[in-house]
């Protein structure tokens, strides 16, 4: 099946802008990677403004996408799948995400504060789902569970972002970045919990959450 014209437009400027930045790529640059004239490419796409609004479409339309699935039905698993879904198109979209004149583009800020509100209410009504299904602990504390749930959005819209300030680029990209998710809501399940967690997840999935934590305090610390 061949690929639309405008859809190798959008391919090959996601490709360009994710290797060199969005300012730095121009209309002339993305058409001669595509064997094509100036022109050509302005019949589609009239200037960069509006090819940057339609990469940020197509990118909303996903994450709502499958955003809607947990709001159908706010259980772990769906929570689960969205947020790999997440990480997956911050790889896919990485010049959004790391490049701070575009976050603050027009046409990007306030998609993504009005998606940051959404998705800390859809954390907040599986947490809800959970204690309802006598998988979570009631709140222990007054604020902490939303709380939690600003935390969860903050790792995941954070995630790419820390992955380059340590220089590392990892194939399990996403599945680090959930296990970090799932660090923050473990301690708050209940014994039923931990059971239905373990039967999705499978019963190794707890001994592979990250390092263990061995850090010998005699340095810092004398008694």
């Amino acid at each position: 099946m061949k690929i639309a014209t405008k859809q190798k437009i959008i391919d090959k400027a996601v490709e360009l802008f994710n290797e060199k930045g969005y300012a730095s790529v121009t209309l002339f640059e993305i058409a001669g990677a595509l064997d094509m004239t100036r022109g050509n490419l302005t019949y589609h796409f009239k200037d960069k403004e509006v090819l940057l609004t339609t990469i940020a479409d197509k990118f909303w339309s996903r994450i709502m996408e499958e955003s809607l699935k947990t709001r159908l039905l706010p259980s772990f698993e769906n929570l689960h799948h969205a947020v790999n879904i997440f990480y997956k198109s911050q790889r896919k979209y990485a010049f959004i995400f790391l490049d701070y004149h575009v976050l603050n583009h027009p046409a990007i800020r306030q998609q993504f504060k009005e998606m940051a509100a959404q998705q800390i209410k859809e954390s907040e009504a599986t947490i809800a789902f959970s204690i309802a299904a006598g998988n979570m602990h009631p709140e222990p504390f007054e604020g902490i569970y939303h709380n939690l749930a600003f935390s969860t959005w903050m790792i995941s819209f954070y995630w790419l972002n820390q992955q380059e300030v340590l220089g590392e680029d990892v194939d399990d990209f996403a599945q680090r970045g959930e296990m970090k998710v799932w660090s923050l809501l473990i301690p708050h399940l209940t014994k039923k919990g931990l059971k239905a967690f373990r039967n999705f997840f499978g019963k190794d999935y707890l001994k592979k959450l990250g390092e263990s934590f061995e850090v010998d305090i005699s340095n810092y610390v004398r008694f």
